[in-house]
């Protein structure tokens, strides 16, 4: 991602932000769409991953739909020129005024997440003399085996309705004329890199559909969520996901019928590596058991270390990155002339300026012996990055560069 002449490029640009790879971003949607229509299956982007107005609209113009879990990302997806029939609005806690504002911008389909919420839905839709498309989002008790923080497909999770309630579902959804059936909705968590969990997914979905089915309602839409993981560990390596294989557990185990679309929502997956964070190192302090890196950027940039224990992989681009991909490319000249000086290697805790003893980014991190003003990548962080910052301690918020 980064050469030399994108390193020189940073030595001007006020530190911290986010570095958007558009060529990155485009690889990773061409490979989306390339592999998703062999199998004409329909892909929405979840926008909750990333709202950055450049790439949203780099996401729109390749057709795609939107996931939306807001009445402003509902919002923001029809001003962005998602086509209104892709737009799905999901959510365990949608408001009156969110779903007013999707009723008046006639989406494609509301996935309902409770029988209450049935009932709210029919009565706000009646009184626009409308009717509003659902589809019934189910807890499958598939463990996604994933952080018990984005696992959401159990039964003691507080997404969807649990099988138990089908019965009331239906007897609801007799009832409520203002409401069109569509189909059923599921998603069981994030960071999936397993595909026998989304097989095991495909098993309980084929089981849900013959059960309404079985029950006089005809299925149109087989919504099978999101949730495909990315690499974080090898971000150079490894930087576009296994969409083949992905949709290929769906095409193979999924019973579809006749009529019937598949439907997917994806974020993680479609962004993670299109960005990373540049910060700078502030201070630096050597003890006799600890080496911190105190940089400029922390937990109000960056949040996933901190809220989930997540993995990032982080280069100091002064020195030539970090101990393990200097050891791999020590031969490369063209590597080589990244860094000021290299130094011996050091482990450090890389943490971050906020007033909060969790604000710190990895601990013993292998790096080469930094120094004040080096600048540090925090790498795939393009999904659940800029979109979580926060202006806590009244920080500035971070801004966003582009590749082009």
């Amino acid at each position: 991602m980064f050469n030399n002449n994108t390193v020189q490029r940073f030595k001007d640009i006020e530190t911290p932000f986010y570095y958007y790879d558009m060529d990155m971003l485009r690889q990773t949607l061409d490979a989306c769409r390339d592999a998703s229509a062999k199998h004409n299956f329909h892909v929405h982007y979840a926008m909750k991953a990333n709202f950055n107005s450049k790439v949203i609209d780099t996401i729109q113009s390749y057709g795609f739909g939107a996931d939306c879990v807001s009445g402003n990302e509902v919002k923001a997806a029809v001003e962005h020129g998602f086509d209104k029939s892709k737009v799905v609005f999901a959510g365990v806690g949608k408001s009156d005024k969110e779903i007013n504002l999707a009723l008046d911008a006639d989406i494609f389909c509301f996935n309902v997440e409770s029988i209450q919420e049935l009932e709210i839905i029919n009565e706000l839709a009646k009184a626009k003399g409308k009717t509003a498309e659902i589809a019934i989002r189910i807890n499958p008790n598939v463990d996604a085996h994933t952080h018990h923080y984005i696992t959401t497909g159990l039964d003691e999770n507080k997404f969807g309705i649990n099988t138990w309630q089908l019965h009331d579902v239906v007897d609801m959804l007799r009832k409520c004329a203002n409401l069109q059936f569509l189909g059923i909705h599921f998603h069981i968590g994030s960071q999936i890199t397993d595909m026998e969990v989304y097989r095991s997914l495909c098993i309980r979905i084929n089981e849900m559909q013959d059960w309404f089915e079985n029950h006089g309602f005809a299925i149109k839409i087989l919504n099978t969520g999101g949730g495909l993981g990315v690499d974080y560990h090898n971000p150079d390596t490894n930087n576009i996901p296994d969409f083949e294989s992905y949709f290929q557990v769906f095409k193979k185990f999924l019973n579809v019928k006749p009529g019937q679309e598949v439907h997917f929502e994806l974020g993680r997956a479609l962004v993670a590596q299109s960005a990373s964070l540049i910060s700078r190192v502030l201070y630096v302090k050597n003890g006799q058991k600890k080496n911190f890196l105190i940089l400029d950027a922390g937990m109000t940039e960056l949040m996933r270390p901190m809220l989930y224990q997540a993995y990032h992989e982080i280069e100091n681009l002064s020195r030539g990155g970090n101990q393990e991909s200097r050891d791999k490319k020590q031969e490369d000249s063209a590597f080589l002339s990244f860094g000021e000086g290299r130094g011996e290697a050091l482990k450090y805790d890389v943490v971050g300026p906020i007033c909060e003893s969790t604000d710190c980014f990895r601990k013993d991190v292998d790096l080469p012996q930094s120094y004040r003003g080096d600048l540090i990548a925090i790498r795939t962080a393009g999904a659940y990055g800029e979109v979580m910052a926060s202006g806590y301690n009244l920080r500035d918020h971070v801004q966003s560069v582009y590749s082009e």
